[in-house]
């Protein structure tokens, strides 16, 4: 099947590690730890990398390498690399390209776990960073060194759901010849690709969408093959391995990813839709409203407005403890992406070790509700978010 003529949902079907003499219809789990030599010639020319082959499921693995193909197909990415978790993919990418004296420029909003990457571990080996204001083009030109050595930006932001064009920052990263690494996991490459809008690298946390129902951690590092290089390298003696089990639920799940899409985008701005103008929330922010203030950037860079809905709570803390409290279908807990609505409470739990002033920052306040919409049936979801809102004192 030409990779060229194929649609999306075909590729993440169709594209499969050779059938064996078994003739399988699905992929085995090929779970062993390392892999045989058919002579001494053959070790020394796969340590050497004169061949390619597989060593050792820590270097590679038949069930990541074809994780990790059918990711590249669906990014347009030259290369990439399974890693054990999203972190680990975030830490990889990053710390592959830096040294101590080097600058990594980022957007302000990002996850708590790489604003705490950049803030607490990076530094103890010399290596700084600036966050840059999104609505503020002339802060990324300021902000730039000569010795910044990547662009590291989450679109859209978590939780915040905040847009950065993509293809701004694509021209502006080239233009200094820093590459610039993107974070797509809300939204995936069924509904963004920024590599074809001029980001160098992407990374997923696999666990989220990618998997889609909470089974499995897994992360991925997608792009330029110069870079996959050193992550490579890094990852080989460093060690964050995605399990062979892992990559093989994630591949699978890679299947169905395009369908699942649809669905959690329709109840997703369904939701935003129905809450939008409820008089216990002073904002619904969805990308795909008309209300968002990015809406046109997240039209232009965005086939769908994803899964994610913020829902700002005029209350506050209080307000925010009571929705928490007064959900009876709807998940409590701090993942994402999966197929059961799941609601958190950014302040105190995912971005709880950023300060007061650095939530402010980047749009968390207490009174934020993240709302991960999942493949129930819509009128459920809200009926069950309804119920818990009429519980909140109107301010």
């Amino acid at each position: 099947m030409p990779d060229e003529l194929a649609h999306f949902e075909t590729l993440a079907i169709r594209t499969q590690t050779p059938v064996s003499a078994e003739r399988e219809h699905s992929v085995p789990l090929y779970l062993t730890s390392s892999f045989r030599f058919d002579d001494a010639e053959h070790a020394r020319a796969l340590f050497t990398e004169e061949i390619a082959g597989n060593i050792y499921s820590r270097y590679a693995n038949p069930n990541t390498d074809e994780f990790i193909r059918k990711l590249c197909l669906l990014e347009g990415a030259e290369d990439g690399i399974a890693t054990a978790s999203g972190m680990s993919a975030v830490f990889t990418a990053i710390a592959a390209r830096v040294s101590a004296g080097d600058h990594v420029l980022a957007s302000r909003a990002l996850f708590g776990s790489t604003h705490q990457l950049f803030t607490r571990i990076l530094p103890k080996w010399g290596v700084t960073s600036d966050y840059a204001d999104a609505s503020d083009p002339a802060s990324w030109a300021r902000l730039v060194r000569p010795t910044t050595k990547l662009i590291f930006i989450e679109t859209p932001s978590n939780p915040g759901l905040e847009l950065l064009d993509l293809r701004w920052l694509g021209e502006f990263a080239s233009s200094r010849g820093i590459p610039l690494v993107v974070d797509n996991c809300f939204a995936t490459p069924y509904l963004q690709q920024p590599l074809a809008l001029g980001a160098n690298v992407v990374i997923h946390s696999a666990t989220k969408y990618i998997d889609g129902q909470g089974r499995a951690l897994g992360g991925a590092i997608v792009g330029d093959a110069s870079y996959i290089t050193d992550c490579r390298f890094f990852a080989r003696h460093t060690g964050p391995a995605m399990s062979a089990f892992n990559a093989w639920l994630l591949s699978k799940s890679l299947e169905t990813l395009a369908v699942r899409m649809d669905r959690h985008c329709a109840n997703a701005l369904a939701l935003a839709q129905h809450f939008e103008g409820h008089p216990a929330l002073s904002a619904v922010r969805y990308p795909f409203l008309a209300s968002h203030p990015q809406h046109n950037l997240a039209r232009a860079q965005m086939q769908q407005g994803g899964g994610i809905v913020a829902l700002e709570l005029r209350g506050g803390l209080m307000a925010g403890q009571a929705v928490l409290n007064g959900v009876r279908m709807v998940s409590h807990s701090a993942n994402l992406g999966d197929t059961r609505t799941i609601i958190t409470h950014p302040a105190s739990t995912t971005h709880s070790k950023l300060s007061a002033a650095e939530r402010s920052a980047v749009g968390i306040s207490d009174g934020l509700i993240r709302v991960s919409v999942g493949l129930e049936h819509v009128s459920d979801i809200i009926a069950d978010v309804e119920q818990a809102l009429a519980r909140v004192p109107i301010v």
